[in-house]
């Protein structure tokens, strides 16, 4: 049973949502702000987790930086209807996924499944032992699907599930192009709509974490209106 944590000052949101979710098979947590969901985080990590961005004590946004310096879990933004900014900012600071309010719950719950399956994925969980399981090596690139491992010229390199995965996407044929709609469909189920900007964010984030080990790191090209490249170097 997968462990949910629920950060949302709204307890009518907190209260509908984990109802929703208890009802769906899923182990729920809630907290009322970010600072008493870190506090608990620091005790022990739920599979994934919802945050609301705009909360007393320690925001969304904080809330995030702090849980990135310690894991990788999936984490979906809950984002108010005008909030583009807040949007794209959680992105390009670790989030996973945004919900705008009001939402569907029924979306949220099928984008919480979406995240988990990609995470067991990527960790192995009852994977058989085939091609795509193995470590793949492109250049000064290793990805290590199994255990979610990257490395770029013998260095760590941290990366969200959905960074992990856009990057093996682009990494598997070195020198063509996949289109936004082709990484939409590697980063996302069928029932999750997501638009062009959210692909790009991912990207920039990425980018901008293999220039942590790397400054002139540019095997990722653009190819404006087209899509992206990985270039074997």
């Amino acid at each position: 049973m997968s462990k949910i944590a629920l950060v949302d000052d709204d307890r009518n949101i907190l209260t509908s949502v984990s109802i929703t979710l208890e009802a769906e098979g899923f182990e729920v947590e809630t907290y009322n702000d970010g600072q008493q969901a870190l506090d608990a985080f620091n005790k022990a990590l739920p599979d994934m987790a919802v945050f609301d961005i705009k909360m007393p004590r320690m925001d969304g946004m904080d809330l995030l930086q702090r849980v990135r310096q310690k894991t990788n879990m999936p984490v979906i933004f809950l984002t108010s209807k005008d909030d583009e900014i807040d949007e794209v900012l959680g992105l390009r600071m670790g989030a996973d996924d945004y919900v705008k309010k009001p939402f569907s719950q029924r979306l949220l719950v099928e984008r919480i499944r979406a995240l988990l399956r990609r995470q067991d994925a990527i960790e192995g969980v009852a994977m058989p032992d085939t091609e795509e399981n193995k470590v793949m090596q492109r250049g000064q690139l290793s990805m290590d699907p199994l255990r979610h491992a990257v490395t770029w010229k013998g260095k760590d390199v941290s990366l969200t599930v959905t960074e992990f995965l856009l990057l093996q996407a682009l990494a598997q044929r070195p020198g063509f192009v996949k289109s936004r709609d082709q990484l939409m469909d590697v980063a996302y189920d069928d029932q999750v709509y997501v638009d062009d900007r959210t692909i790009d964010s991912h990207i920039k984030r990425l980018r901008k974490k293999m220039r942590t080990v790397d400054d002139e790191f540019s095997a990722i090209e653009t190819l404006y209106g087209i899509g992206y490249r990985y270039n074997e170097e």
